[in-house]
């Protein structure tokens, strides 16, 4: 078992070592014996079969849902650093000590031709108007010239796959991330699938989310052990050391060019845009597959995606299958995606690796493929309903105007457009939000395929439910309740088996951000999540999986909590009692008042709109998902539905004296078309059982840390001399984020450069920040509107009022 780290409490604590010997004895046999009663093991299942994930959007893709492509949903997990003799031809003892080698050989790699793909991208019209536009080559000129001007590119254009070397590598990453992680579980649910679409010639790009540099590395060691086609993959680090960029461009490794610093610097090379556009359209029309990471905080790796769609629309390639890719850590490994990588980075992160113990597990889960074209033709994703933030809510927050928000949040700045080559090939607007949905679409399948683990279970219930701490029968209980709450979303967890082991394994993990205090007189240990900046952060980045689980429940219950601070606040009802000190909850908290649903849902959309990029998919209006929201709280148990009743039935037409029935045509899919019926009269009351206040608040707590950095933000608007460089601006605004909770000494989930980046970018939406752009990069400057200290307290009592006080 690992050492957990000791520190100083208010209260006294014993030494770590007596600390481990009171967990591992009173824990293993006072929490065991007790829990084993009631639960002897944590169901990675309900019924026969794990949940169903990585299926297509029935809405947007209904035709590539159907295709069903042989998927087998009992075939269960691979282990792949698990390779024994039986997986090569061979037999014996000596087979045995080189079985890894000679499983790596018998996978079967498919030829990478690069002959004739200089020339065929040199002869592009894309990157022959790239190069009359910059001057660098004259119109008509020989191709001399035009490779000289292309010198930079010409490695990144040659970038392949040699099938030796891939071999070296794959046995080389097998023994690296045997090193790492324990094991790395592939779902094989749709690893036929693959292999039918495949055979059939089908063009397939691997989509995922970035968390680390592995990302890179595990999804083509993934298709490689299974003998699929290995993709050429987008690499968004600068490699400098030109021995490693070789390697790594013969498997395959699409770099950025030397001369660019950052995926941004590069990006804004309209000639870099062409020939990348080029290179994407000759490898698909080579049959290669691509892999590319997208990043859920700024969609950086979404250009590559606005490239095939831009090729098909233009019909350089018929068709391409997109499969979304969800990776789940243990532990998200140490990688940080550094801008300069050189080979003494790169063994000082191996030898970190290798002095290490292998620590946590990865569970990849390989999505279903859906079609682009059927996407962006059918019209089923609407993108003609978006609008800026700042139409949807600056009327409520400034004139607190009743009527609700309807419409989509555009996410424009997902694809600026900079990352066109030139303006004659910047699509119109409402191509370029199609674009953004299929990003959107992609980051939400994506994460959606994530499967929950054990660390993540176990640091949402000490983030969100018990932040004071929680013995360990307690959080045993909790464990087990979670679970069966995640399977029963059809969302899979990546554990199973006796929960006692669950949770010393989960706590064994997250020790070093934890305070694990015993006393003699107790016979639980009291866990507790340390009060660091570093900790609450780890914690937190580790609960998302959850957070994205439970995102329904928690926008409905943000919505409840503010219309019970607007019934306290107002003191029309003397009915609402709670007796709520911090976050203890006494068992006599009684909520007794009737919710609207009309206002209840008006909050609930309101608040969708300020959710960062992949929380919603962007083919659900933004209406039902606040009634989906509503509805969740009914099933889950907090709120009771209430019918208002009528002094005549709602059938009974006649008495009414309406006359014939009329009919009206409508967009909205939630009305009838009929205007005989009206729409149904409820409200909601909250149930009264202790447990329910528990769960509401354990739901709010989970986009506090969101919220309330949107609030900080707003009020430290008046820190800065304006106008700022965009970069600036974030950095500074991240550096008031973390003065303000080492102030507080408390609500660090806040501070993270992720909360500071999404909040200056939701302002700027918002409207509250201006962009100006100039020679030197984006400014930033507070809009004359909310110059007004008044009209900031406004927006600061908006958000606030989702916030679980």
């Amino acid at each position: 078992m690992s050492q957990f780290s000791s520190k100083k409490m208010s209260e006294p604590a014993l030494l770590w070592r007596e600390m481990e010997t009171v967990y591992s004895i009173e824990a293993k046999l006072s929490c065991g014996l007790k829990i084993r009663k009631m639960m002897k093991t944590v169901p990675p299942c309900l019924g026969k079969f794990r949940p169903v994930v990585g299926q297509c959007c029935h809405q947007c893709t209904p035709d590539s849902l159907s295709k069903k492509l042989g998927q087998n949903y009992s075939l269960g997990f691979h282990n792949l650093l698990s390779v024994n003799e039986t997986q090569t031809r061979y037999r014996g003892w000596l087979v045995r000590r080189v079985c890894c080698a000679l499983f790596v050989s018998g996978c079967k790699v498919y030829g990478s031709p690069v002959s004739g793909r200089l020339q065929r991208v040199c002869q592009s019209n894309r990157v022959k108007k790239a190069l009359t536009a910059e001057h660098k080559a004259p119109e008509g000129g020989d191709g001399h010239g035009q490779l000289d001007c292309l010198s930079p590119f010409l490695p990144l254009i040659n970038t392949c796959i040699s099938s030796g070397v891939l071999r070296f590598v794959g046995w080389a990453m097998l023994k690296m991330f045997a090193s790492v992680f324990g094991s790395i579980q592939v779902n094989l649910n749709h690893l036929s699938a693959l292999h039918r679409a495949s055979q059939e010639g089908s063009l397939l790009v691997y989509v995922y989310v970035r968390q680390s540099a592995v990302d890179c590395a595990l999804i083509p060691l993934v298709l490689f052990c299974h003998s699929l086609r290995v993709p050429y993959t987008v690499c968004p680090l600068q490699i400098k050391n030109a021995s490693l960029r070789s390697i790594l461009q013969k498997v395959g490794v699409v770099l950025l060019p030397p001369s660019a610093r950052t995926e941004e610097d590069a990006e804004m090379d309209t000639l870099y845009q062409s020939v990348m556009t080029a290179l994407v359209r000759e490898l698909l029309h080579e049959g290669q597959a691509i892999s590319i990471g997208v990043s859920e905080r700024s969609g950086l790796g979404g250009q590559w995606l606005a490239r095939i769609r831009q090729l098909i629309k233009e019909g350089s390639v018929p068709d391409v299958s997109l499969v979304p890719v969800g990776i789940s850590y243990d532990c998200v490994p140490k990688t940080y995606i550094q801008v300069d990588v050189g080979l003494r980075s790169i063994f000082q992160w191996l030898w970190c690796l290798f002095c290490g113990r292998p620590e946590g597990s990865v569970r990849i889960h390989l999505g279903q493929p859906f079609s682009v074209k059927e996407m962006c033709e059918s019209g089923r994703c609407r993108v003609d309903e978006w609008l800026p933030l700042q139409d949807l809510l600056l009327p409520v927050i400034l004139n607190n105007r009743a009527g609700r928000a309807f419409g989509q949040r555009r996410m424009s700045w997902l694809l600026p457009s900079s990352y066109y080559s030139s303006e004659l090939e910047e699509p119109s607007r409402s191509e370029r939000n199609l674009s953004i949905a299929i990003i959107l679409h992609l980051i939400f399948s994506a994460t959606s395929c994530m499967a929950v683990m054990p660390t993540s279970l176990m640091s949402s219930l000490l983030l969100y439910k018990h932040r004071k701490g929680v013995s360990t029968s307690v959080l045993c209980r909790d464990v087990a309740w979670l679970t069966e709450e995640l399977l029963f979303r059809n969302k899979d967890v990546g554990f199973g088996g006796s929960l006692t082991e669950v949770v010393h394994y989960s706590l064994s993990l997250l020790a070093p951000h934890l305070i694990i205090a015993a006393a003699p007189s107790k016979k639980d240990p009291l866990i507790v999540p340390s009060p660091s900046l570093a900790a609450t952060l780890h914690l937190c980045y580790m609960a998302k999986t959850v957070t994205h689980a439970f995102i329904l429940e928690a926008v409905g219950a943000c919505a409840v909590s503010a219309m019970l601070c607007e019934v306290a606040h107002s003191g029309v009802s003397s009915s609402v009692r709670s007796d709520v000190e911090g976050e203890e909850v006494k068992g006599d908290t009684e909520f007794d008042v009737v919710l609207c649903q009309s206002e209840l849902t008006a909050r609930a959309l309101q608040l969708c709109h300020l959710l960062p990029p992949g929380f919603m998919p962007p083919c659900q209006s933004s209406q039902s998902f606040a009634l989906d929201a509503i509805d969740s709280l009914v099933r889950c148990g907090i709120l009771i539905q209430e019918e208002i009743p009528r002094d005549v039935p709602i059938c009974d037409f006649w008495k009414k004296g309406e006359g014939p029935l009329t009919w009206t045509t409508s967009d909205d899919p939630y009305h009838s078309d009929s205007d005989c019926e009206e729409p149904d009269l409820c409200s909601y009351k909250i149930r009264q059982p202790s447990h329910c206040p528990e769960m509401l608040f354990f739901l709010c707590r989970m986009l506090a840390g969101h919220l309330r950095a949107l609030c900080w933000t707003t009020m430290g608007l008046d820190l800065f001399e304006m106008p700022l460089a965009e970069a600036e601006f974030v950095a500074q605004m991240h550096s008031h984020l973390c003065d303000t909770a080492n102030k507080k000494k408390q609500h660090y989930e806040s501070c993270s450069e992720e909360a500071a980046h999404t909040a200056v970018r939701t302002l700027i939406d918002l409207g509250v920040l201006l962009e100006e752009w100039q020679k030197e990069g984006v400014f930033l400057a507070v809009s004359p509107l909310f110059q007004l200290s008044e009209n900031r307290q406004k927006l600061h009592r908006f958000i606030s009022q989702y916030l679980y006080n």
